[in-house]
């Protein structure tokens, strides 16, 4: 007995209570820089005012994470669940200064379904410093420490001590700071969004209770009354319709709607040609991909959607319901489960030495062998009407750059970085506009191949494109996309849209362009884009309402 209490008083380590409050210390203090630089920068926040407070919201931060770890403080747990931690809030507290972002739930949805090429354009010498800073060195000392763990009694009542200990300093800390604090939460709501790394728990707790639910729930079928309208007997000419899905493209730099830079000119040619409709106030349903577009696609609209948990079929099923061809061509990170029950083609990683490198492809691909992908649809689906869908990259970011080809690059000089607080501004906006510019070469690329589809075979013809979220280019120092809906800037939920009819695609829906003109300024969201197709191609259903067709009041 006595050589074991003599090891056992041999032993040099840290007792479980001291790395709790070691781990959580660091974490409220360094893994927070962007919130006290956000609270720093409130002017009711400055001098020795700010200080304290900062003091007292590090020690309720610092509260939180002992009650939680002090749970989780057993051997064989701890290190790895401090660990993980740390490294998750020197990711985030990179992301969250170079930026501007806040992570909450749908940030998370972001991170969940990033892929390679993406994480690719996100790396930088930046991230790895504030990786090593925040999470990895503080991770290896960590690691190679001795925790002194008591048997499994004692080790339970002190870990439940220590957690009530830090309940109780947290209750003292909201009373005492109470009016700050939620001055603070009242006035300026992002600021919750930074507390690191709870905002990360927080916010893949609330994405778990959401999904895993839904994936056991049935898909649910819709417009299983769908049918060709009366359009479809009175011709023997038949629809084909392109809906390109925009990535990253803000309404504010577009020329059809009023920017100074000319990022338009060929569409801009197209609608003094007649034909082109630009629609300038249309609102997208999220702020990030993995929302929106399965939103914009839905028939419930945004509110609906976003308070429903049950799974529905989408627009591309009410479609194929119908008897149209439907076709999916992705240049993105895929279709989010849209298009699983119809024909889909991934063109970002074709091998043309033209169109694509570095794992990805220029849009211009989705229109290199369209015809020829057309043609092996199903011949019946064919002769009633082709609808097909481009997901573009578009202006994907942060590497903007890489999103369009030389021959585009008419915006110079641009930043071809993607850490982009290192880019001055106006290079930041001409990497950028160069991607609007590409992408209005490739809609009016398509549009042109439209118009002589119409004039070479028995087609009527459409384009229609929307973009699925906007973009931050800097101002008050927001980058990229991904903010709270409620809290999103205009620059990353004003979005552009586009229709162009060709001649006889006028006359088979007997829709005025003039009229369009005239209705282009009203007020639109992604809701209407579900109601617009359908109009669009005359599918008959009782899921679609006439009053979101934007279309409708011209025919």
């Amino acid at each position: 007995m006595t050589s074991v209490v003599e090891a056992r008083q041999a032993r040099r380590g840290w007792s479980p209570q001291a790395a709790v409050l070691l781990v959580a210390g660091w974490l409220a203090t360094v893994g927070n820089l962007p919130l006290w630089r956000a609270v720093w920068a409130l002017p009711e926040h400055n001098g020795w005012r700010g200080l304290v407070f900062s003091a007292a919201l590090a020690v309720w931060i610092g509260a939180a994470l002992v009650v939680l770890l002090s749970l989780l403080a057993w051997p064989r747990l701890f290190k790895a669940v401090a660990v993980v931690l740390l490294m998750v809030a020197g990711a985030s507290t990179y992301f969250m200064l170079q930026y501007g972002v806040v992570i909450d739930s749908t940030m998370m949805v972001n991170v969940v379904n990033t892929d390679p090429r993406e994480v690719r354009d996100l790396l930088s010498w930046t991230l790895l410093f504030s990786m090593l800073l925040v999470g990895v060195l503080p991770a290896l000392w960590l690691w190679h420490q001795d925790i002194l763990w008591r048997r499994w009694w004692p080790q339970t009542w002190r870990n439940a001590v220590a957690s009530l200990l830090a309940l109780g300093v947290l209750g003292a800390v909201t009373i005492a700071s109470y009016q700050d604090l939620a001055s603070l939460m009242r006035n300026h709501k992002h600021v919750r969004f930074l507390f690191n790394p709870l905002n990360v728990l927080y916010g893949g707790g609330k994405l778990v209770a959401h999904t895993l639910p839904q994936a056991s729930l049935t898909l649910q079928a819709i417009g299983q009354d769908a049918r060709p309208g009366p359009t479809y007997a009175a011709t023997t000419r038949t629809p084909l319709v392109v809906l390109v899905v925009g990535e990253t493209a803000r309404a504010a730099n577009f020329s059809l709607g009023g920017y100074s830079r000319q990022t338009n000119p060929e569409l801009g040619q197209l609608r003094s040609d007649g034909g082109l409709t630009y629609f300038t106030d249309v609102l997208s349903c999220g702020t990030n991909t993995q929302a929106s577009v399965p939103c914009m696609f839905s028939h419930l609209g945004k509110q609906a959607y976003e308070a429903g948990r049950q799974p529905f079929e989408n627009l591309l099923d009410v479609l194929h319901r119908a008897g149209l061809a439907v076709l999916w061509l992705d240049n993105q990170s895929g279709c989010k489960g849209l298009c699983a029950r119809v024909d889909q083609v991934i063109t970002r990683t074709l091998d043309d030495p033209a169109l694509c490198g570095g794992g990805e492809c220029f849009d211009e691909i989705m229109l290199k062998g369209l015809d020829q992908r057309i043609a092996a649809l199903d011949p019946a689906r064919r002769a009633r009407g082709v609808v097909v869908v481009m997901h573009q990259m578009g202006s994907h970011g942060p590497a903007y750059y890489r999103r369009s080809p030389p021959a585009f690059k008419k915006f110079m000089p641009e930043c071809a970085s993607n850490v982009l607080q290192d880019c001055p501004r106006e290079q930041l906006v001409n990497a950028y506009d160069n991607t609007i510019l590409y992408t209005d070469h490739v809609l009016a690329s398509t549009a042109r191949w439209l118009d002589r589809a119409a004039r070479d075979q028995p087609l009527d013809t459409a384009l229609v494109y929307v973009s699925d979220h906007g973009e931050s280019l800097g101002e008050n120092n927001l980058y990229l996309h991904g903010l709270p809906y409620a809290l999103a800037p205009q620059q990353q939920i004003h979005v552009p849209m586009l229709t162009w009819l060709s001649g006889p695609m006028q006359k088979r829906l007997g829709v005025r362009q003039d009229c369009l003109q005239k209705s282009a300024t009203a007020p639109l969201t992604h809701d209407n884009l579900f109601h617009s197709m359908l109009g669009l191609l005359d599918v008959n259903t009782s899921v679609y309402l006439p009053r979101l067709d934007l279309f409708a009041g011209c025919r």
